[in-house]
């Protein structure tokens, strides 16, 4: 699903003008990238959590010119789903 679809959806279920509906979505991600971006996580009860986690500093391999990359810790965005939110895809999603 892409924005747009994400916005056409919306704008149907809501009755709202697609305009507005991709404004707020459009800011909800500003909004949620900006607290990130300044080690902030953000909570949505009963949807799930965006967390700022510290990845440690690893040795990684360049195999194509065989030589070792170290890669100093850093900081990286992760969504973690509420439970629930879990169980609805592990119940829905079919394997192909």
């Amino acid at each position: 699903m892409t924005k747009a679809d994400l916005v056409n959806l919306i704008s149907t279920q809501t009755g709202t003008e697609k305009i507005i509906v991709k404004t707020i979505i459009e800011s909800f991600t500003e909004n949620v990238k900006e607290a990130m971006a300044n080690n902030k996580n953000v909570y949505l009860r009963g949807f799930g959590s965006f967390l700022v986690v510290k990845k440690a500093k690893k040795t990684a391999r360049n195999i194509r010119k065989n030589t070792s990359v170290v890669i100093p810790a850093h900081f990286a965005p992760k969504f973690k789903p509420v439970k629930s939110f879990i169980e609805e895809v592990k119940d829905n999603v079919k394997v192909k």
